[in-house]
């Protein structure tokens, strides 16, 4: 089968404005490369969020929530041309190769509530949750306002889709036990994906100095220790509050390595109170 190709060139070009110059780097490869993974990934997004519509409607979820997956998956599609546009500020092409795509899962052997919870858990409480985290403390560092703001436009939008999450459990609580039991197993199989996921994509090392830090390419090692303190102090109780366990050893392990105390929110290269702004869980 032949790749598939994204191309974003021409439709980058509307955000260039905004974004305005930024500084020019020595080497600009690994910012090129950051902004062109984060313009995939955030292209590929929505049809997460166009699956979870179809699923959504499957579990009879009101007209507001349906229109609100449809809204996220036009902002993931956004953020991709937001992204295409830095990396062209950059002085590379908005062209990248897709990866296969495997599909969102339907689970089909369970009810359509339940289908579309395991799905809401691991994309909205899990890996929005994270990218709230990771992506506000990235903020932080960036130099150029125009890129600052672009950011901070990214960010508010992951914090509504986590947001969505979150708030549709609590709407639902208490759940029926037999719901939480399965939404706890399915919970603790999603917590190690993400783990492995963004372990995957957050390579270990320590950036590449304040230049590229200004630009978006922080420590990758920064960022995994983030990762295992979200995931332990904001997400699992978050989930164990609405009856949800799902805190596994490879949780456990991960925390081990970074030394992130149970229970307490350390935010490493942001602060606490950043998560609490975000009033997620």
């Amino acid at each position: 089968m032949t790749a598939l190709v994204l191309d974003l060139q021409s439709a980058a070009r509307p955000f260039l404005s905004e974004l305005g110059e930024l500084p020019s780097l020595a080497d600009p490869t690994a910012a090129q490369r950051t902004w062109r993974a984060r313009m995939v990934n955030e292209h590929v997004s929505a049809r997460v969020f166009g699956a979870l519509l179809g699923q959504a409607m499957a579990a009879g979820l009101s007209a507001q929530r349906q229109t609100q997956l449809a809204d996220f998956a036009c902002e993931e599609l956004r953020h991709a041309r937001q992204c295409a546009a830095v990396v062209q500020a950059l002085g590379g092409a908005a062209v990248a190769e897709l990866p296969n795509l495997p599909a969102v899962p339907q689970h089909a052997e369970v009810d359509p509530l339940q289908a579309l919870l395991r799905n809401i858990v691991s994309v909205c409480c899990l890996s929005e949750t994270v990218a709230v985290a990771l992506i506000r403390a990235e903020t932080l560092q960036i130099g150029p306002p125009g890129l600052r703001s672009l950011l901070d436009q990214i960010l508010a939008d992951e914090v509504g889709h986590a947001q969505f999450g979150w708030s549709l459990l609590r709407e639902l609580a208490p759940l029926p036990a037999a719901l939480e039991q399965g939404l706890t197993s399915y919970a603790k199989v999603a917590m190690d994906h993400v783990i492995e996921h963004e372990l995957a994509h957050l390579p270990d090392h320590r950036g590449f100095g304040p230049a590229a830090a200004q630009v978006g390419v922080c420590s990758g090692r920064a960022a995994r220790a983030l990762l295992a303190d979200t995931l332990a102090t904001v997400v699992a109780p978050g989930l164990l509050s609405l009856g949800i366990d799902a805190r596994t050893p490879r949780l456990s392990q991960l925390c081990e390595e970074f030394a992130v105390p149970a229970g307490v929110c350390v935010i490493h290269t942001a602060k606490a109170s950043d998560l609490q702004w975000a009033k997620l869980a």
